[in-house]
């Protein structure tokens, strides 16, 4: 069980929002070497990275929908090789498989309660 179905009976609705490859300093360390070996990304501004995640929180049209995921302030198409850095691949929103990934995130919050 994902946390959009742990918490639709309490009225929280829960999504997954790439902001895309934004532009910050958090690449500061890289090497020239590591720059090299980056992707050709669309960088873009911190604004606009976070345009997805604003429309999710603050949208009115959204309200009671979860579950899915979101890029370029649009619900992401499935993946495709010929635009790799768009899209949402299947393993990502199959429930099934990320059952187990769930059930491992809650023992380790449980254990770190305990510690």
């Amino acid at each position: 069980m994902g946390a959009n179905a742990l918490w639709a009976d309490d009225g929280i609705t829960v999504n997954a929002a790439n902001p895309g490859a934004v532009i910050t300093n958090l690449g500061r360390h890289l090497t020239e070497e590591d720059l090299v070996e980056l992707p050709a990304f669309d960088y873009r501004s911190p604004e606009r990275g976070a345009a997805t995640s604003v429309l999710l929180a603050a949208w009115p049209q959204l309200e009671g929908v979860g579950g899915r995921y979101f890029e370029n302030c649009n619900e992401a198409a499935p993946y495709s090789p010929d635009k790799p850095t768009q899209g949402v691949a299947a393993h990502a929103v199959d429930t099934e498989a990320a059952a187990p990934l769930w059930q491992i995130s809650l023992d380790m919050l449980d254990a770190a309660r305990q510690a």
